[in-house]
């Protein structure tokens, strides 16, 4: 079974008149439980993929399917709900509500699932406690450190449960020190939930900690390796 499988994934853009092939043909596939990472220079293409893995934007040409459910055949309502079900997102700018509550955050997907008030109250609230957060529900993001923030959106990607977690750049506006502790956390989440995480970065300490790492160049895959867990960042967590 696989969690995602892209079959030569193409993906090009108009820029100033001119054709740029961000993706030029990458199949790929990530099965249940993997912590990967998608890395490269910049305008290698690694974004582009996970937008594209995301059902944020379509491929130019080729597949994307998600629990083996073609993607391309969907209008974009369905691939909203696919999101919305499947798929968790942790972003480098956390992209928390301002208005919002830490717990208004972690619950708003839930709410948008149909969750009842109560219930996505206590599934956030266990959410916010997985990530070490469970006393700051109340604050709001201006009152929470960049770390606690990620930790926030970490819980708001998780609490639904999904199949999926794609985070892009996650520790980019973090320091080394915050930036290590919400990788140690993430691979805990990933070891006690199964869940698929895959990051696209150039951060060295998350190809560090990745169990496989793909290399991007020019929109094709460089090299695709599994590495034993021993050999790994974070095995002694």
């Amino acid at each position: 079974m696989t969690v995602v499988n892209t079959k030569n994934l193409v993906k090009d853009y108009g820029l100033n008149g001119m054709t740029v092939n961000a993706l030029r043909g990458v199949s790929l596939s990530f099965t249940p439980g993997e912590f990967a990472a998608v890395a490269g220079p910049s305008g290698s293409g690694k974004s582009t993929f996970l937008h594209l893995v995301g059902c944020l934007d379509v491929p130019t040409s080729g597949s994307v399917s998600i629990d083996d459910v073609d993607a391309a055949s969907m209008q974009r309502k369905q691939l909203a709900l696919l999101r919305r079900r499947k798929i968790g997102f942790i972003f480098q700018a956390y992209n928390l509500i301002p208005v919002l509550t830490a717990l208004e955050n972690v619950s708003l997907p839930l709410t948008l699932l149909g969750a009842g008030a109560a219930e996505a109250r206590s599934l956030a609230e266990q959410a916010l406690a997985d990530v070490g957060l469970a006393n700051f529900g109340g604050r709001r993001p201006k009152e929470m450190s960049g770390g606690q923030q990620q930790r926030v959106a970490i819980a708001r990607a998780l609490v639904k449960k999904p199949t999926l977690i794609l985070a892009d750049e996650p520790t980019a506006n973090l320091d080394s020190k915050t930036g290590k502790e919400i990788l140690e956390l993430m691979l805990n989440l990933n070891r006690i939930a199964g869940t698929t995480f895959i990051f696209s970065t150039h951060d060295s300490m998350v190809m560090e900690y990745a169990r496989r790492l793909v290399l991007l160049r020019d929109g094709l895959v460089e090299s695709d390796t599994v590495r034993d867990a021993a050999t790994a960042a974070g095995t002694a967590s």
